[in-house]
């Protein structure tokens, strides 16, 4: 494997408007995705933090320090080719949400899942019109057609830079209703990863920490934060 890293070429970094939006110049040049599109982003925000992430590296480009960048990147690269495929995807998450699958016990465990997860479902219900059924245990909860079609349409209203961040939003978090209720401010990025991890919070408490899970959950919690950025810079 080779041990080559890109390194820093340019002097100057700056975000400009431009045709479709703005982008970020090194020098003069615009900076490309990984596939050679035009770095071309929506909002002036999200062109100032990519900027940023630029500018601020050193001899060596570190893309783990870039996560605005590589949203961005994945946006264009991957969501805007292949959207039909990518909402279908979080769509299914609806018919298999997080928060309506409840552990059979002890009771503490039931009511700390009811207490954190039957707000967000009544939330769903009552803002999306989308009312989801919990079942015990891990087998399959049916979702009505009709649910799960407004579910998609929250989906479908999104851009691809949106779309791109509520794929990270709820991949990691498991839920398709945390994720919406991040996007529309219902619950804080904070509230809703915790919500996230009521169960692993639990055996925790029950059994102790493991270190490599804890760092595994420190990786996922920094990507989940990094989502909600994006999807509000995407906005800004």
């Amino acid at each position: 494997m080779s041990d080559w890293k890109p390194k820093r070429f340019w002097k100057t970094v700056q975000a400009a408007e431009c045709a479709g939006g703005y982008t970020v110049l090194l020098d003069t040049k615009s900076v490309k995705t990984p596939a050679k599109a035009d770095l071309i982003v929506p909002t002036p925000a999200m062109a100032g933090a990519i900027a940023a992430e630029w500018d601020a590296q050193e001899e060596v480009l570190d893309p783990g320090t870039m996560p605005v960048t590589r949203g961005a990147n994945a946006a264009i690269d991957k969501v805007r080719v292949q959207r039909a495929e990518v909402a279908a995807l979080l769509a299914e998450y609806g018919d298999s949400d997080l928060l309506c699958y409840r552990a059979a016990g002890p009771d503490a465990l039931i009511q700390k899942q009811a207490e954190g997860w039957d707000p967000m479902l009544d939330w769903a219900a009552n803002t999306l019109g989308a009312r989801l059924f919990v079942g015990e245990g891990v087998m399959h909860v049916p979702q009505t057609s009709d649910a799960l079609a407004k579910l998609r349409a929250e989906l479908d209203a999104f851009d691809d830079f949106a779309l791109g961040a509520a794929h990270d939003l709820v991949s990691l978090s498991g839920s398709l209703i945390l994720a919406l209720a991040v996007t529309k401010n219902a619950v804080s990025v904070e509230d809703a990863w915790a919500l996230s991890r009521i169960d692993e919070h639990w055996q925790i408490a029950q059994w102790g920490e493991d270190e490599e899970a804890t760092k595994a959950e420190a990786t996922k919690r920094a990507a989940f934060f990094d989502a909600a950025r994006f999807y509000a810079l995407s906005l800004a």
